[in-house]
């Protein structure tokens, strides 16, 4: 049945989501905002141009922990304004040649704690991401045991959200680093380790089919929601298309089998504004998902700061829990940085996305009409273009060629399916289409 709009004067929530935050506890004000390294704005402060803003910087820098307090502190009604919290991981910076696991515990204690103190009662659900580990990307499965295991941070994980979460999930997050949670009546969240499905785990080439069994155990939550009458929320950090293949498409299937439980898909990961809409199996032309993936927090690389809300069908019977709408909050670096010292830092509503879209609701089926008028209608693309980079694009405009290949990858919710992308008729091919979304990757 396709998802129909709540009868007028039905409850909605809010769900605050926050994604890659990517601390850096080396970040200097003044210091030099270009360098050599991979990432930069650390170091001893300089003098002249180029020099790193207090509240951040365009280019390869992350954020110091004042502005990720600000953006904290500057919520709406503090935070009781929110029903929930997902947060989908990305903690520590991006020097990932140097860090330890000491710091890559201190950085998951630090934000954690700032999250409990400023989000106060508010229930923190987190996904586990990519810059967890040290290595980075570094995931074994649980069979692998002793020193070489995720033991270390899984169990650091657990303590460190333990407020947060049940005694069940807590179990299943030490053992594999994913969970489920009831959100409220009616409403159930899974939250995925998707470093099980990463092109950058190593360890993925023992198995890469389902390292973890963690598909088997979501074939089962997704199984006891349904006859349960529950509908579940999805969060995780690496978006579904940008896993293996294996895996990729073994979890479309799933997504396709439970359409009518999964009311919606949350991702991070690329520090971008996007999408990926799932289709039908047997026609690929029917829209039945859509996995929302929300800008960061972090500016890396050349962004201003972001992060999501979004408006979800609340808790009464019938209630689809669906996404109704979804709105995105930016720190302009610009105005913030050139403001007087102890000047609050002022962020502001970026857009919402069905006004700004002309949706009349936010299905995934309103996704797809909207990906189909982004094909002819140009200031339309230039606009999602505008708001992709969080009001920050590249110099570089985005030509027939890298129209093609983003139109293509936010129709393709599973990997190198170059049948997703036939009906905007490209005329690339779509090897040329992979290849230009290899150098869109931030991360």
């Amino acid at each position: 049945r396709p998802p129909v709009p709540p009868p007028p004067g039905a409850p909605t929530a809010r769900i605050l989501f926050l994604t890659d935050l990517h601390w850096d506890r080396q970040y200097v004000p003044g210091s030099a905002a270009a360098c050599p390294d991979p990432l930069c704005c650390r170091g001893a402060p300089g003098q002249g141009p180029g020099a790193a803003g207090f509240w951040g910087t365009y280019g390869k820098c992350d954020l110091p922990l004042h502005t990720i307090d600000a953006l904290l502190a500057q919520l709406p009604n503090g935070t009781g304004g929110f029903a929930a919290a997902y947060w989908t991981g990305d903690i520590p910076a991006h020097d990932v040649w140097q860090q330890s696991r000491g710091d890559q515990l201190r950085a998951l204690r630090t934000v954690t704690a700032l999250l409990r103190a400023r989000l106060g009662p508010l229930r923190v659900f987190p996904a586990v991401g990519n810059h967890e580990a040290t290595p980075v990307n570094a995931f074994p499965p649980p069979y692998v045991r002793g020193n070489r295991s995720a033991a270390w941070l899984y169990d650091a994980m657990a303590e460190a959200w333990q407020p947060w979460l049940s005694p069940g999930a807590l179990r299943t997050l030490r053992a594999g680093g994913f969970y489920t949670a009831q959100v409220w009546p009616g409403l159930r969240l899974v939250s995925l380790n998707m470093n099980f499905c990463s092109q950058a785990n190593f360890w993925l080439l023992i198995n890469a089919t389902d390292p973890a069994g963690q598909l088997q155990w979501l074939m089962g939550v997704l199984a006891d929601a349904e006859r349960d009458g529950e509908k579940v929320h999805i969060i995780g950090h690496i978006p579904p298309a940008h896993c293996l293949r294996s895996w990729s498409w073994n979890y479309y299937r799933i997504v396709s089998r439970f359409e009518g439980t999964i009311a919606a898909q949350f991702f991070g990961h690329t520090h971008l504004d996007e999408f990926e809409l799932f289709y039908d199996e047997e026609t690929l032309s029917r829209p039945v998902s859509i996995a929302f993936v929300a800008p960061s927090v972090t500016t890396y690389i050349n962004l201003n700061p972001g992060y999501r809300v979004y408006e979800v069908a609340a808790s009464y019977p019938g209630s689809s829990h669906a996404v109704l709408d979804h709105e995105t909050f930016i720190l302009n670096l610009t105005e913030a940085n050139a403001a007087p010292p102890g000047t609050a830092p002022r962020w502001r509503r970026l857009y919402g996305a069905r006004e700004a879209y002309g949706l009349p609701a936010a299905f995934p089926a309103d996704w797809d009409r909207l990906v189909r008028r982004m094909q002819d209608d140009e200031p339309l693309f230039q606009l999602f273009w505008f708001h992709l980079h969080k009001g920050h694009p590249p110099r570089e405009p985005c030509g027939a060629p890298c129209k093609a290949a983003l139109l293509c990858a936010l129709r393709s919710g599973r990997a190198a399916d170059p049948a997703l992308c036939r009906p905007l008729r490209p005329a690339l091919p779509f090897p040329r289409v992979q290849q230009l979304w290899q150098q869109r990757r931030l991360c």
